[in-house]
C-alpha cells in the first residue's frame, strides 16, 4: 500500500524567501512531519526515490518540501556550472506525481542576496580528502547551502542520497556539531540497468563515453566481490578495485579507496565503503558501495590509490 497521496494538487511553486516563509507557516506539523528533499533539479530516478522515501516518512498526512537549486558556491571555475541542466517543467511534473507538497526554486541572488557570503560552514579534516581535495571549497558551498535550506525550511526530516557517501557523512557532523534539529536519513544509491549509479551528468556522456564509465561500477563490484569471500583486508578490497580498473585505459581515474563511512578516515576491520571518482571524456562521477572488511585483518591507515595508471590520473596523498 502507498504512501503517496493521488497526484491530483500539484506542488507549490514558491521562488522567493518571502513566500516560502508564509507557505511554510501553513503547513501544520501536528499532522505529520515536514520531510525536505534538498536538490539541484534535473531530477532524475535518483530523486524520484529521495521523493517516495520522503513521502514514506512524512506519512500520509505529512508534508515532502523540495528545493530545487544549482548552488553557484559548490562549482569551481573551471567546473560545469552554467551547463548544469536545469529543467523546471519537468522537474514540478515528477514532484506532483510524487506527492510533493511544496517546491521551493529561488534563484541565486535570493539564496545569497548579499553576493558570494563571507561567512560559511568549514566542513573539517574529512572535507579536505578525496571530493575536497579534487574539488576544493566543494564542501563548504555544499554545507553552506544545506544549513541555510534546513534553516528555512524547517524540516523535521531531510533526505540524502547514498551515492554522495562523503556529503552525507559531512551533513551529518554538521547536524551533530552543530545541534541542529532535523533527523538526516540516507536513500540507497539507484543505478540504471547498465549498473552506472543515476546522476544528472550522465545525460552529458556519449555512447562511447558511456561504454568507459561502466568501468567504475563495475571496478567497485569487483572490489565488493573480493570483501564478500568473507577473509578480504582494506587492501585486497582496493587490489581487486585497482585491478578491474586497469582493464579500461580511457576512464582516468581520480581515486578510489576504502574508507570508514562514517568519518571518511582509516577504515576498520567490519562495515566499510569503496569510493572512487573517474572521469570519462569530459563527464566527472562519482560512485561508491558498501563492503565488509575481514574482523582478523585489520586496515592500516586509508588504503588509496589515485594514479591507476590510466592516461592523466591524477596523484593524490592522504
Amino acid at each position: 500500500m502507498s504512501d503517496r497521496p493521488p497526484p491530483a494538487s500539484p506542488p507549490l511553486l514558491v521562488r522567493t524567501r518571502a513566500e516560502l516563509a508564509a507557505a511554510r507557516a501553513a503547513l501544520d506539523p501536528s499532522t505529520g512531519p515536514v520531510v525536505l528533499v534538498p536538490t539541484m533539479g534535473a531530477l532524475h530516478a535518483g530523486h524520484e526515490r529521495l521523493l517516495r522515501a520522503a513521502r514514506t516518512l512524512a506519512g500520509p498526512r505529512g508534508s515532502v518540501v523540495v528545493s530545487l537549486f544549482v548552488n553557484p558556491l559548490q562549482f569551481g571555475p573551471n567546473e560545469d556550472l552554467d551547463r548544469y541542466p536545469r529543467t523546471l517543467e519537468e522537474d514540478l511534473a515528477m514532484c506532483a506525481r510524487e506527492g510533493a507538497r511544496l517546491v521551493f526554486a529561488p534563484s541565486a541572488a535570493e539564496m545569497y542576496p548579499g553576493g558570494k557570503p563571507e561567512v560559511t560552514v568549514d566542513p573539517g579534516p574529512a572535507g579536505q580528502l578525496f571530493e575536497g581535495e579534487f574539488r576544493p571549497g566543494f564542501f563548504g558551498g555544499v554545507l553552506t547551502v544545506v544549513l541555510k535550506l534546513l534553516h528555512l525550511t524547517r524540516p523535521a526530516i531531510a533526505v540524502f542520497g547514498q551515492k554522495d557517501a562523503q556529503q552525507l557523512t559531512l551533513v551529518r557532523r554538521m547536524v551533530t556539531d552543530l545541534n541542529l534539529d532535523v533527523v538526516i536519513e540516507p536513500v540507497p544509491t539507484v543505478r540504471d540497468a547498465d549498473g552506472l549509479a543515476t546522476s544528472s551528468r550522465n545525460r552529458y556522456l556519449s555512447p562511447a563515453d558511456r561504454a568507459v564509465a561502466l568501468a567504475l561500477p563495475g571496478a567497485l563490484r569487483a572490489g565488493q566481490a573480493r570483501a564478500a569471500e568473507g577473509f578480504a583486508d582494506a587492501a585486497a578490497v582496493l587490489a581487486a578495485a585497482r585491478d578491474a580498473l586497469r582493464a579500461e585505459p580511457a576512464l582516468v581515474v581520480d581515486y578510489v579507496a576504502v574508507v570508514d563511512p562514517g568519518t571518511f578516515g582509516p577504515a576498520e576491520p567490519g562495515p566499510a565503503l569503496l569510493v572512487a571518482a573517474a572521469r570519462a571524456g569530459g563527464t566527472r562521477l562519482i560512485d561508491n558501495v558498501p563492503v565488509v572488511l575481514a574482523a582478523e585483518v585489520a586496515a592500516e591507515g586509508i588504503l588509496h590509490d589515485a594514479a591507476t595508471e590510466g592516461p592523466g590520473a591524477d596523484a593524490a596523498h592522504h
